[in-house]
């Protein structure tokens, strides 16, 4: 990647924060009681990727970027209004600029249709208001006058002088200061002064300390405030001074202010002075500040690193994890294990690889916001293609995940907020008729629960009808005709491939794919999929994720001879009842009792097929799924808790019943990794079977 290429990609990296904000501003606005500083934050989001567009000549997106700003402009000037039409526009506005960034990125062509319908939208709402505004947006060069004469300064009474010499960050942030100047002549009746004196000679000049200046003087009203918004996101990493031209005195003192001596331009003789460092600069927001800007350590200076090296220093991290592993087994069969000396050296390997382990995964780990706001749009295109008003409401943006599972999430949840608007929710009218309001609601929430990561997308629809979702499974021939199934297993109905409850094919539906996709790609993270839904109220689609797709804490049982692990989370408690804690239940099931609860009793050796322990024997371990549901897992025996390296099971052998993935153990022999979520469901399932045919029998 040449130097060029860097620079361009800088400037799609700060895109991606400048469109954050640009989307978080255009929510706030559609409280009737926004800020007016929001406004402008929007603005200046707009403002700042059509500058930076400008320098790659990037024409498509500059056209559409100025359009957009121009109207904001209206906006935050107070020349007009914003119903909710406007802030629709807006909207979609925001959504079309996001999508030329990525077709800029990408180097691909832009769905011009769209850009150009869009625009005759903005140009309409621009020419109403100013019949003859113009809404071109050209490269006009500034002129600049390279004389030996000084150029003179107005006449006018009032007005301000602006010195302002860039440094490397502003140019390797891909800004522009042609942008700048253009700005402040925009100001007012503005001359151009070209400074070079302070240039150096070719042999002594450096890459990282350019000299290159210019003096603007702008005569008439012109106020203090638009010229510090000029250089809002370039204050940084600009040498500038600002002085009324009536009084030469430096009047801004919030920007960072030029060296007296830099003022005055060295003889040609002197050596290159560098940028000064005695001022701290004002650093500008996250969102907005350049991305190639460098920062005080003291403000928590921060590099981008690749992902791929991220990956490759988690996967030594576990291998480092086996080989601790490995290390402990030797000791242990070398009879090292009482030496104290031996046994405190492994204890702070363990600690430190533990360490390692977390500050890695910390690094890794992102907040959900951004997945969440792209879901805002998934849920505009999905009501404007149903005709249904819908709002979306998002709690625990700030919930962080493995980097991986966020770029994954997206497709699983574009499914879900689609299958909400388009199945769940009910169209106005019945609505209304129901008492409810007329906008339906789809929540978004995402937390940290018992060790995983807990996401529902919630809707107040009318639930799930189990009577049609049977029916069209039976249709289909899904399932057997009257089949006994209950109202759990009817509603996982709806991930079964090709199960589809529309009759017509749509933009959204019909076409049979859907949410057997959302449980295949969440199985593939190592989650699951849960639906919760009571008819007229409303349905929720929780999803459970693992925090790390890397390393998970276990307990080392031993089943029939064979090593397994349960995940710590799983776990409540461990315990050897004694006989009147256990209670038989039908033929071959037992309950335990157990601080007044009664748990059912699952032996893992019988569920896996192994040989089984005695039912009054063993170790009873107590459990809790992530749907709240307890069990007591009969086990052999418990011998070790230790961090252990997950390896996908599926992709080297094949999906196992009851089993999540795999692991590599100290002594190099492989251990299943168990479900335990799996098998209380099917234990559950079960139950209601039974159940259900009793009823039938009955």
């Amino acid at each position: 990647m040449d130097e060029m290429d860097e620079f361009r990609e800088m400037f799609f990296v700060e895109c991606d924060e400048l469109l954050e904000g640009l989307a978080n501003g255009l929510r706030k606005m559609e409280d009737p009681d926004f800020d007016k500083e929001t406004v402008h934050a929007v603005f200046r989001a707009v403002h700042s990727i059509k500058g930076g567009a400008a320098a790659f000549a990037l024409t498509t997106l500059v056209t559409f970027a100025h359009r957009f700003e121009t109207l904001l402009d209206l906006i935050r000037s107070d020349r007009m209004d914003t119903p909710p039409q406007i802030i629709a526009l807006l909207h979609r506005s925001s959504d079309c600029l996001s999508d030329l960034v990525m077709s800029a990125r990408q180097s691909a062509e832009p769905d011009q249709a769209h850009v150009d319908g869009l625009l005759a939208e903005l140009d309409a709402l621009i020419e109403d208001d100013d019949p003859v505004a113009d809404t071109s947006f050209e490269f006009t060069p500034i002129v600049l006058d390279f004389g030996d004469a000084p150029t003179p300064a107005p006449t006018a009474e009032e007005g301000i002088i602006v010195r302002m010499t860039p440094n490397f960050e502003l140019y390797r942030s891909g800004n522009d200061p042609l942008a700048l100047l253009a700005a402040l002549r925009k100001l007012g009746d503005a001359t151009v002064e070209l400074n070079v004196d302070a240039v150096p000679r070719l042999e002594d000049w450096a890459l990282e300390r350019p000299q290159l200046g210019w003096t603007v003087r702008i005569s008439g009203a012109v106020s203090e405030l638009d010229v510090r918004s000029v250089f809002e996101f370039v204050d940084d990493c600009c040498r500038l001074s600002i002085s009324r031209i009536e009084e030469e005195q430096p009047v801004m003192a919030q920007l960072p202010m030029a060296d007296p001596v830099m003022d005055t331009p060295p003889s040609p003789t002197s050596a290159p002075q560098a940028p000064v460092a005695e001022v701290p600069p004002v650093v500008a927001p996250p969102a907005a500040r350049p991305s190639g800007a460098v920062t005080e350590p003291a403000q928590g200076a921060t590099i981008r690193v690749g992902l791929d090296r991220v990956d490759r220093l988690m996967n030594m991290i576990g291998e480092l994890v086996i080989k601790e592993a490995m290390l402990s087994q030797v000791i242990q069969t070398a009879g090292l294990h009482e030496s104290p000396d031996v046994v405190a050296g492994l204890d702070s390997i363990r600690q430190l690889a533990g360490d390692i382990q977390e500050s890695v995964m910390a690094i890794r780990a992102q907040p959900l916001k951004l997945v969440f706001q792209r879901m805002h749009r998934i849920l505009r295109e999905a009501a404007d293609a149903t005709g249904k008003p819908v709002r979306l409401v998002t709690i625990g943006e700030q919930t962080e995940v493995d980097k991986t599972m966020i770029e994954r999430l997206v497709d699983p949840l574009t499914h879900m907020i689609r299958n909400s608007v388009d199945h769940g929710l009910e169209d106005a009218l019945t609505r209304q008729r129901r008492g409810k309001p007329q906008e339906g609601t789809i929540t978004l929430s995402a937390a940290h629960r018992s060790g995983r990561v807990q996401i529902e997308v919630s809707d107040d629809g009318g639930g799930i009808n189990r009577p049609k979702v049977r029916q069209i499974a039976e249709d289909k021939g899904l399932i057997a005709p009257g089949s006994n199934l209950t109202p759990s297993e009817i509603d996982q109905l709806l991930f079964l491939p090709g199960f589809s409850s529309k009759d017509e094919v749509s933009a959204l539906s019909g076409r049979g794919v859907g949410l057997d996709v959302v449980r295949r790609e969440i199985m593939a993270l190592g989650g699951r999929v849960m639906i919760d839904s009571v008819e007229g109220k409303g349905t929720t689609f929780s999803i459970a994720l693992p925090l790390t797709l890397a390393v998970l804490e276990g307990m080392l049982i031993q089943l029939g001879g064979q090593t397994m692990v349960l995940p710590i989370t799983a776990v409540q408690e461990t315990l050897q009842p004694d006989r009147s804690m256990l209670h038989g239940v039908g033929k071959d099931s037992q309950l335990l009792a157990n601080r007044g609860d009664l748990i059912p009793i699952i032996d893992l050796c019988q569920t896996f097929g192994l040989d089984e322990a005695e039912k009054e024997g063993g170790v009873l371990i107590v459990v809790e799924s992530d749907s709240r549901k307890r069990a007591a897992f009969r086990v052999d025996g418990i011998f070790d808790q230790r961090q252990v390296v997950i390896k996908s099971l599926e992709q080297n052998y094949g999906r196992v019943p009851g089993v999540s993935a795999a692991t590599i153990l100290g002594d190099g022999k492989i251990a299943l990794i168990i479900d335990p979520e799996e098998i209380i469901l099917s234990l559950s399932n079960d139950h209601g079977r039974h159940m259900a045919a009793m009823a039938s029998n009955g």
